[in-house]
């Protein structure tokens, strides 16, 4: 991954709603120098979701239709 692809990830990740900043920031961080590129596509097309659907994910209220948004949020909730 690149230093810009990164740096623009890392900027994704951030929501502007507190309680998925504290996941996604911290937890990004940790992974993402060693995230492969089909795990990058997966992680960009799930940022691409609503926060509200975001939200209802990470908070267990919810469970994304895609087996991969799904596997990914388990990866994210789990510390």
């Amino acid at each position: 991954m690149s230093e810009a692809q990164r740096k623009r990830l890392r900027w994704r990740c951030r929501r502007g709603m507190r309680e998925l900043d504290v996941l996604l920031e911290p937890w990004f961080d940790r992974h993402a120098a060693g995230m492969d590129a089909a795990e990058l596509d997966v992680l960009e097309r799930f940022l691409d979701s609503s926060d509200m659907d975001l939200y209802a994910w990470m908070t267990g209220r919810g469970r994304p239709d895609e087996a991969a948004f799904a596997a990914l949020v388990e990866r994210i909730r789990t510390p």
